[in-house]
């Protein structure tokens, strides 16, 4: 089995002056669940290269044990630098595709072409895609074929106003996420705030935070072994 694993290039948090990026434990947690079952991981960002990391992140009360084997695990640091650009990854070479969160996706890929047509190739040839926190903001102009938005109808979930009012970015941010999904008639739940809460509707699969993200590369591992 083949995943790709989509991060964000994006670093700067709004105009605040300070730094963002992708969310070290939403990385780390499935792709060692991921690699640890077999999978070949493949990792990729829009500008190629080192995808820029959360600070916050990687501050002492957000570590895991997920984060601290990343910390001690040079090998993945190195293929983490050298991710492959959007624009030179072809959905045809994976079985499906998992996009970790941190703020960043919600400036760069929600509108980024290549991710939207990537997203929409594996959608079209029945592949799970998964997203967990903040990543969903990569589906929001993602459409089917006939033109609608993906998430329409669906069962969806993604960081919740709660949790960005917790975190005081909601005026920071370009977009609330839980909002947005809404917008375009997603079906969105949450669970607690900071709980891991889970939702799959077919073939797509979305996290609400942080404390999600392993339960979301959980299912997106079922659902592969159940395709096989």
């Amino acid at each position: 089995m083949k995943v790709l694993i989509v991060l964000t290039s994006h670093s700067d948090l709004g105009d605040t002056g300070h730094k963002t990026g992708f969310w070290i434990e939403e990385f780390a947690a499935p792709y060692y669940l991921l690699a640890d079952n077999g999978v070949e991981l493949t990792i990729s960002s829009p500008k190629g290269g080192q995808p820029p990391i959360d600070p916050k992140s990687d501050s002492p009360e957000n570590q895991t044990p997920a984060t601290k084997r990343f910390h001690a695990d040079d090998a993945l640091k190195v293929k983490l630098a050298n991710s492959l650009k959007l624009s030179e990854v072809n959905q045809g070479d994976y079985d499906a595709v998992f996009y970790p969160g941190g703020h960043g996706p919600l400036w760069d890929l929600a509108k980024d072409k290549n991710s939207i047509l990537l997203i929409e190739s594996f959608h079209e040839h029945n592949k799970p895609i998964a997203f967990v926190c903040h990543a969903p903001a990569a589906l929001v102009h993602v459409k089917t074929a006939n033109g609608e938005p993906l998430v329409k109808g669906k069962q969806v979930t993604g960081f919740s106003n709660t949790e960005e009012e917790a975190v005081q970015l909601t005026k920071v941010v370009p977009f609330l996420l839980e909002d947005e999904l809404k917008n375009l008639g997603a079906t969105y739940s949450k669970g607690a705030d900071w709980s891991s809460h889970v939702m799959k509707d077919g073939l797509l699969i979305t996290g609400q935070n942080p404390g999600s993200s392993e339960e979301t590369a959980k299912v997106l591992l079922e659902t592969l072994k159940a395709g096989k």
